[in-house]
């Protein structure tokens, strides 16, 4: 759901200056109430007052103000200044959307798409954020293309998510500049093009756009579409975990253990293996359990290798599953159950491991 745009007034709290624009709302100007309400929304130039603010859009609204009802549409959809009600906020929003509203167009796309406040109807909601696309509205835009992307409430088109992904992006908006590099780098709806593809996620990527700075690392970790740089990987990996994205923490870790682009550092490799795998990264998993299995940048603690081989053994990964079963044939950390060490051997050997198929066969 997108905020409407707020005017923000040019009332410069003299009293004056308020009451008339008071006296010009309470005469029914809807300019003038809508640009009350606003002020009330956001606090400018008046106390921020909720209330107040939906009792002046809303005069605007039924006069049939479309910013005003894009407003109200909001207010209810939010609950702020009313109890929160998606039907009155799709009847608003339906209001100036059919005058071409292109911010209540895009928020009724998104009702639909969301199923707030009416059926979940990805054709209606596709209908509704070209309409604010093609008025040039970055969000409804990248919407869009992400709805052809993957062919919901449209037929699959990837030239044509290409073309509003890049529309979007021209504008600036992050999301669709990483999408953008992201369609590049697989050559999908164009020909691939990793110069491409760098451009575009290093423009999300200097927004902020974590997934972006994770992507950019990467381009720099494996030399794809620039010159290897491992400095300027961990540069990236650093933003992107910073923002808790699980692959970067990981990656990071790996560089501080190897000692690229930044000097050795197993205790920080830890430290990042250990929020990776905080979320559910198996290979974080097994490396912090490596960590904790030989003492390197943490005490070792044999129980907690034990812990986190089990986390990412129970997600199938097969390392793991060897070292599991290793550590209960052998009563590692854990008490001795062959036949445990067994299921786990078995695991790791069905998914191709020769030694643990090696070392059930002697068992």
């Amino acid at each position: 759901m997108k905020e409407p745009n707020i005017i923000a007034g040019s009332v410069s709290g003299q009293t004056s200056e308020l009451d008339a624009l008071r006296q010009k709302a309470e005469q029914g100007d809807t300019k003038a109430q809508y640009k009350l309400g606003s002020m009330y929304i956001k606090g400018r130039g008046v106390p921020k007052d909720e209330v107040e603010a939906a009792k002046w859009c809303r005069r605007a609204a039924e006069q049939g103000f479309a910013p005003a009802q894009t407003s109200l549409g909001y207010l209810y959809a939010t609950g702020h200044g009313m109890v929160r009600d998606e039907a009155e906020a799709m009847r608003w929003y339906r209001k100036a959307a059919e005058q071409g509203n292109a911010t209540a167009q895009y928020n009724l796309g998104n009702q639909y798409d969301k199923g707030r406040g009416v059926t979940k109807d990805e054709t209606e909601a596709a209908k509704w954020f070209r309409k604010a696309a093609e008025q040039g509205l970055a969000d409804a835009q990248y919407n869009l293309g992400s709805m052809y992307e993957t062919g919901q409430g449209v037929v699959k088109d990837e030239a044509e998510a290409v073309k509003w992904y890049f529309k979007a992006a021209e504008q600036g908006h992050a999301p669709a500049q990483f999408n953008l590099g992201v369609m590049y780098g697989k050559g999908r709806g164009m020909p691939k093009d990793e110069a491409e593809e760098i451009k575009w996620y290093r423009k999300a990527a200097e927004q902020g756009d974590a997934f972006a700075q994770y992507n950019l690392g990467v381009m720099y970790d494996k030399g794809r579409g620039v010159a290897k740089d491992a400095a300027e990987a961990a540069k990236w990996y650093l933003k992107a975990a910073e923002q808790g994205d699980a692959d970067a923490q990981f990656n990071l870790g790996n560089l501080y253990a190897d000692g690229q682009g930044m000097p050795k550092n197993e205790a920080e490799a830890v430290k990042w293996w250990r929020k990776a795998a905080e979320q559910g990264e198996a290979d974080a998993q097994v490396n912090l359990g490596a960590s904790y299995a030989k003492g390197r940048g943490v005490v070792e603690n044999q129980a907690e290798a034990v812990k986190w081989y089990l986390k990412a053994a129970e997600q199938g990964d097969a390392d793991a599953q060897f070292n599991l079963g290793t550590r209960y044939i052998e009563g590692r950390g854990v008490k001795r159950d062959e036949d445990k060490g067994k299921y786990w051997l078995r695991k790791s050997a069905q998914q191709g491991d020769k030694e643990a198929a090696e070392l059930l066969k002697s068992l």
